[in-house]
């Protein structure tokens, strides 16, 4: 890269595809074109921004000299186009979750080791500046060692992500439900707080949303190691609230993603101490997520949720689906 900006090629240009090619190019460091096999939507997105290129599939697309690729698709086909571009020497960035199930993520993982690429998993909260900041609190052993972690995370689907019925989401083989799209994010962040999660029991169902049968409910306990866990998420409420809160040792943290601050208290009945973030428009922390992973392509690094952290969350996923079908407590494995 030595020579000029990098080229970063993005998979997929549904709504999250799109903002990956209008992120990128906020950053002003790269070049960005596209693949997308909808002609329609190829052509709208090519002639709305300023994209080096736009091609019908990856295999017309890779002889043109890509760096990386950011891999946008439905979670089904994500290991099978992260292999293809790292077999062509492409560094990747892939949309969470990173599959939904083992096909094709032990080639991925084995070429990305034996390819020495850069990749790593796009889950967003890993680029939020308030939790960044928290995290490094919690880290510097301030608080003292974490205990517990409750977090609860809340939308309206419908107004928030009105093409639900029509995309990815409705249905778990292609990445949809409440576990595998949303409540992935609240884990992969609370993984990044206090450990890997060792083992899980859930309950969800399918309680309000119309359109769709999977499921927009679910309760997890967990444990992340010794740290005791829980998680509570719907996508049918009329808050569009998250919080994630860790009690420790010599005090609790709590970010709150809605209020865009981390607040800490560290002796009974005081008041919070607000740690507020700068303000933050709609793309903000997708345009920090891939500066980052410029960053990582420049030093050959590590991006903030590196590949190995993706597929543990993976793991966890894994382990949440089945507990819920078995209804009985499941290691992570």
């Amino acid at each position: 890269m030595s020579t000029g900006r990098p080229r970063i090629l993005v998979i997929g240009v549904g709504s999250i595809g799109e903002r990956h090619v209008r992120c990128f190019l906020a950053t002003g460091r790269c070049e960005v074109a596209f693949c997308e096999p909808q002609a329609e939507l190829r052509q709208r997105v090519a002639s709305q921004y300023p994209v080096a290129g736009s091609y019908a599939n990856l295999d017309a697309a890779l002889p043109d000299d890509f760096h990386a690729a950011v891999i946008c698709t439905p979670a089904h086909l994500h290991a099978s186009l992260g292999l293809k571009a790292v077999l062509a020497g492409l560094h990747v960035l892939i949309e969470k979750p990173l599959a939904i199930g083992w096909d094709g993520v032990d080639d991925l993982a084995e070429a990305v080791a034996m390819r020495a690429v850069v990749a790593g998993v796009a889950y967003v909260y890993r680029s939020h500046p308030v939790l960044e900041a928290m995290k490094a609190a919690l880290d510097s052993g301030r608080f003292g060692r974490p205990l517990q972690l409750v977090a609860t995370s809340g939308q309206h689907f419908p107004t928030y992500r009105p093409a639900y019925r029509e995309i990815y989401y409705r249905s778990r083989t292609t990445g949809g439900g409440a576990v595998q799209d949303a409540l992935t994010h609240i884990v992969n962040a609370g993984e990044w707080l206090t450990g890997p999660v060792i083992e899980v029991v859930a309950d969800a169902a399918h309680r309000a949303l119309p359109g769709v049968d999977v499921e927009d409910t679910v309760n997890v306990i967990a444990r992340h190691g010794a740290v005791l866990a829980s998680y509570s998420l719907n996508q049918h409420q009329a808050p569009n609230e998250s919080t994630i809160t860790v009690v420790c040792e010599r005090g609790t943290v709590r970010f709150e993603v809605h209020e865009n601050r981390w607040r800490w208290m560290t002796e009974p009945g005081q008041a919070w101490h607000d740690e507020p973030g700068e303000p933050l428009e709609r793309d903000c922390l997708f345009t920090r997520q891939a500066n980052l992973f410029l960053d990582a392509l420049q030093t050959h690094t590590s991006p903030p949720c590196s590949f190995a952290d993706g597929l543990q969350t993976m793991r966890v996923n894994l382990a949440i689906l089945k507990s819920i079908e078995s209804r009985a407590w499941q290691v992570v494995v």
